[in-house]
């Protein structure tokens, strides 16, 4: 674990490719976080509506029941203070300008350097609004 870090932090990692996020949760739980995941846009609605909000969200850009920003605009609206990471295989000018414009705290290519990734989560999180 994160010196410093709360072992209850929990993130929230929605990419419908199951490699991707098993080895994010793997990275992340093994720094001691909490990992809820899901597979695509409706499950990652179950889960920012029946369970307690996440402290940070790595989000895909794109999923079979939707792509783009759209649900990063609908998630921002359910939780308006969680810190979003857009995950995406193609990280165009477009849409980095436009996650930054609905609030996303980063835009990273896929694949993921795990490595980084509990230094990106922790950033996100410290850099979260109250």
């Amino acid at each position: 674990m994160i010196a410093g870090k709360s072992a209850s932090l929990r993130v929230l990692v929605v990419d419908d490719e199951p490699l991707i996020r098993w080895s994010a949760a793997e990275t992340l739980t093994d720094a001691g976080y909490v990992v809820i995941e899901a597979s695509d846009a409706k499950e990652t609605f179950q889960q920012l509506t029946d369970r307690p909000a996440p402290d940070v969200i790595l989000l895909d850009c794109r999923l079979p029941d939707s792509n783009d920003l759209k649900l990063l605009e609908a998630v921002r609206r359910i939780a308006p203070g969680c810190p979003v990471i857009m995950m995406t295989a193609s990280d165009t000018p477009a849409l980095v300008a436009g996650a930054a414009n609905l609030g996303a705290y980063r835009v990273v290519t896929k694949p993921l350097e795990m490595q980084n990734l509990v230094k990106l989560v922790q950033e996100a999180y410290q850099s979260r609004r109250l």
